[in-house]
Order: structure tokens, then sequence, then C-alpha cells
């Protein structure tokens, strides 16, 4: 049986295409039982706070596969990764400074014509980053219908609309 597993699997870092492809399969498995655990928000929010864990994982499990790290050490250290995100991501939820804290805050860039020099800056964001938001958005280069953009949390730019 432990000969099947070490053809399978291999050891170390002299894996075979075979057996880096059986690591693939059965990390991807366990990168999907992480996600899960993780909960949607993961991939769903796409905040610098969610970003970290994807980052984190990618690297971590991909040591797995071409064999650069022991397989059980560094799927438990991808776990604590994901316990980790789920406990910070409870801890967002019951208080709201913590959630400014780890999750950042939305910065109105743009209000009734003009930029607002302070959030942008604060943001590292240009004018240009804004219109090109606004066109995009919009499909006019004109900024004359737009009441506000903001700068969310999750670095896209939202733009709301004038009512007309």
């Amino acid at each position: 049986m432990m000969d099947a597993i070490y053809v399978l699997f291999g050891e170390g870092k002299d894996l075979g295409p075979l057996q880096m492809g059986m690591r693939a399969i059965v990390v991807f498995v366990i990168a999907l039982v992480m996600i899960r655990v993780s909960g949607r928000r993961s991939f769903g929010q796409r905040s610098p706070f969610d970003l970290v864990v994807v980052i984190l994982l990618g690297a971590t499990l991909s040591r797995t596969i071409v064999g650069a790290s022991p397989f059980i050490g560094t799927v438990v250290a991808s776990f604590v990764i994901v316990m980790c995100h789920r406990m910070l991501a409870w801890a967002c939820m019951r208080s709201h400074g913590f959630e400014r804290l780890v999750g950042g805050v939305e910065r109105e860039v743009y209000a009734n014509g003009t930029f607002n020099a302070h959030e942008m800056h604060a943001a590292l964001i240009t004018r240009t980053d804004v219109q090109e938001s606004v066109r995009q958005k919009t499909g006019s280069r004109s900024m004359d219908n737009v009441a506000a953009a903001i700068l969310e949390r999750n670095g896209e730019v939202s733009v709301i609309r004038k009512n007309a």
C-alpha cells in the first residue's frame, strides 16, 4: 500500500509528471474544501483582506504540488491561514472599528463637480483613474452626469449618476 502511495505521489523534490499530477488533483480537492470552510467571501469581495488568503493559499499549496515543502505540514499551514481569515471575518462582523482597520474605508473622491484632493491623495488615486472609471461605467467622457465617485474598499470606483 505504501509503495503504491509513493509511486503515485512521490516524496521530496524529485517528482515525476504523474506524481505532480496526482498531487495537483489532491491539492485541488483540498483547496475546494478550504474555500468552503473560508466562505464565499474569500473570492466574492475581492478586498485586500480577502485577497491575502487567496495569495497565501496559492503560494502555500503550490509548494505541496511541486514537492518543495512537506505535504502534511503545508496543508496544515493552509488550513491555519483559512481559519485565521475566518476568525478575522468573525471579528469584523462584531466590531465596526476592527472592520475599518482590516477592511479599510470607502472614499468619496468626486462629488458635486469637484474632485476631493485630500481623499484622492490618501487613496493614491488620480483624476485620470476616476475619469477612466466614469467612462467605463457611464459610456461617456463627461463628468456632467456624475453626482459622485466613490473608491470602494475593494479598490473599485463606484459611479453615482445625477438624477435626470
